[in-house]
């Protein structure tokens, strides 16, 4: 599990670089990029299970903390709880190529909306929130829907460094 975890985290950190870098700078009309380190979140999770979601969320989501200029602990605490439902749903959906990896990420990102929604409520000076007309949020969700196929089908190249094997899981 420890070699999925930090495998994971490499994936994220290098999706967290990409898309606070060069992403950012291509998408000019768009309002938002997508959320790769999510998704990479998701699909370990998915695959792997509860425990392994929560641990990758967690130090994902705090190198996320240093990259950003959100509150320490803002993200870890999203994704952890991300990475824990998506690992509660492991195995009890086929994973196929395209709707399910589309499903999921956009589940993903409306869930992680609503709960800094409901932090804003509790600190509204601190965490920032989406309105729920806002460009910004439908085009992440958009951009985060459409990605995952593609995303999911190039994680899969790299099952064995990702995936915990059957026989020790």
């Amino acid at each position: 599990m420890t070699k999925q975890i930090i495998w994971t985290l490499v994936f994220a950190l290098a999706a967290a670089l990409l898309q606070s870098t060069i992403l950012s700078r291509l998408i000019l009309h768009i309002y938002a990029v997508p959320d790769l380190a999510l998704s990479i979140l998701v699909y370990s999770a998915y695959l792997n299970g509860t425990m392994t979601g929560q641990l990758a969320g967690f130090f994902s989501g705090f190198l996320l903390d240093f990259l950003s200029a959100s509150p320490l602990g803002l993200n870890a605490f999203i994704r952890t709880l991300t990475g824990a439902f998506a690992g509660l749903i492991k195995d009890t959906f086929y994973l196929d190529y395209f709707f399910l990896p589309m499903a999921l990420c956009a589940g993903a990102t409306i869930f992680k909306a609503i709960i800094f929604f409901l932090l804003h409520l509790l600190f509204p000076e601190i965490v920032p929130s989406y309105a729920l007309f806002s460009p910004a949020l439908w085009s992440e969700l958009g951009l985060n829907t459409l990605s995952a196929p593609l995303l999911f089908a190039l994680l899969r190249l790299f099952k064995s460094l990702l995936i915990i094997p059957k026989e020790s899981a």
